[in-house]
């Protein structure tokens, strides 16, 4: 009894593990997703215009006017991109395809989901989850990097001692704190789904067990104990 409620502990704690990392990883996913469509990688606004800001994207330039009105256009020509956004919507695109990748490999692999009935077939649904929560942290490392590099070139540009103080200058966008935000829940996720693994892996000792058996030397009954 004692080794049954160990099991059911452990694979509650593992459940409870694989949920919370699942949603944690959609949520970051989608949060990543938003990131690389957003305009408000960087913001940039005038004193010669105050009525009016710029905002930069991957994939396109916004120019915003403070009575609600926002006119954006898309980037003519790809091959004359500058390094520092080809760089970025590389690794987000990157990004975006190795989480989507270990969403769809842990699925099948959570204790939800009966798919094992054999002992092999339940390693290799083990394998597909640790495998999905591993590319969980790698889609998180890859969404770091470009949104931290971004940010890193817009402190650099702002703080230039060349650059005259009355030149705007690009600032920190909206875009970019979501980036932080969704690689960072999806190294935390990563973390939860591999976890949820190495617990599911514990398996309690068995409790002792009185075993009793009736020995009968020379006519007389003697009762040995045995613990197994």
């Amino acid at each position: 009894m004692e080794a049954r409620e160990g099991e059911r502990s452990v694979d509650t704690c593992a459940c409870a593990l694989e949920l919370l990392g699942m949603l944690v990883y959609v949520g970051a996913w989608l949060c990543a997703l938003a990131t690389t469509i957003l305009p408000q990688w960087l913001t940039m606004s005038t004193a010669l215009l105050p009525v009016e800001s710029y905002e930069l994207g991957l994939w396109e330039t916004c120019v915003v006017q403070d009575v609600g009105g926002m006119e954006c256009r898309t980037y003519d020509s790809l091959l004359g991109l500058s390094s520092d956004i080809k760089l970025a919507r590389i690794l987000m695109c990157a990004s975006l395809t190795v989480g989507m990748l270990g969403i769809l490999m842990t699925i099948p692999g959570l204790h939800l989901v009966k798919s094992c009935k054999e002992d092999g077939s339940c390693r290799k649904k083990r394998a597909l989850t640790v495998l999905g929560g591993v590319l969980g942290v790698i889609s998180g490392v890859l969404c770091l990097i470009p949104v931290s590099y971004m940010a890193h070139l817009a402190v650099v540009h702002f703080f230039d001692e060349k650059v005259p103080e009355v030149v705007p200058r690009w600032e920190f966008g909206d875009a970019l704190f979501c980036g932080w935000a969704a690689g960072f829940l999806l190294i935390v996720a990563g973390l939860l789904i591999v976890c949820s693994c190495v617990c599911s892996h514990e398996e309690p000792q068995p409790a002792l067990q009185r075993r009793y058996q009736v020995m009968s030397t020379d006519g007389n009954l003697r009762k040995r104990c045995e613990y197994v």
